[in-house]
């Protein structure tokens, strides 16, 4: 073969093998899914049908060889929609992950800090303030008594659902 009987464009093996990992990678995330999330997203029948069939295998070496077989039949088709579809799925759950980071953080604050409650006041004015400062003084108690962290789960509900609310709203 000639210099000029080469495609224009040259892929190494190293790029390939990285852009079928990548696939295989989409297809063990659609294994992951749930039938109800599986069901929402578009894709060809024959990629669902091997989906579904990955999804009753236990043994790890046959999963494995089904999941190689995903990302085989996803080269085939065009990925990309299916990705996008994938990752506007995980989208509200890194949300929420990251409101929960934010709800924990509060409530370190506000158990560490006695000016916190009135940064959390001006930032959640909606917030039920009476029932969380009930709560801050019930789990310093139940700290200083060494007992289990009830009111301490209960803060963070109460932290989280003001977190969530103001969420909401922007």
């Amino acid at each position: 073969m000639t210099r000029m009987d080469e495609p224009d464009e040259f892929i190494s093996k190293t790029r390939r093998k990285k852009e079928m990992r990548q696939l295989q990678d989409v297809g063990a995330a659609l294994v992951d899914l749930s039938r109800e999330q599986l069901a929402r997203i578009d894709m060809p029948e024959m990629l669902r049908e091997a989906v579904m069939e990955c999804q009753s295998i236990t043994r790890h070496e046959a999963r494995r060889r089904q999941i190689q077989w995903i990302g085989k039949i996803m080269r085939k088709v065009d990925a990309a929609p299916i990705a996008e579809q994938l990752a506007a799925l995980e989208a509200p759950s890194k949300k929420q992950t990251a409101l929960f980071h934010v709800a924990e953080k509060w409530r370190d604050d506000l158990l560490a800090d006695p000016l916190a409650m009135g940064r959390f006041e001006r930032e959640f004015p909606h917030a039920e303030l009476h029932r969380i400062r009930q709560l801050l003084e019930a789990t310093r108690a139940e700290r200083a008594a060494h007992r289990a962290p009830k009111h301490l789960r209960e803060l963070f509900h109460a932290v989280n659902a003001a977190v969530q609310e103001a969420a909401r709203h922007t």
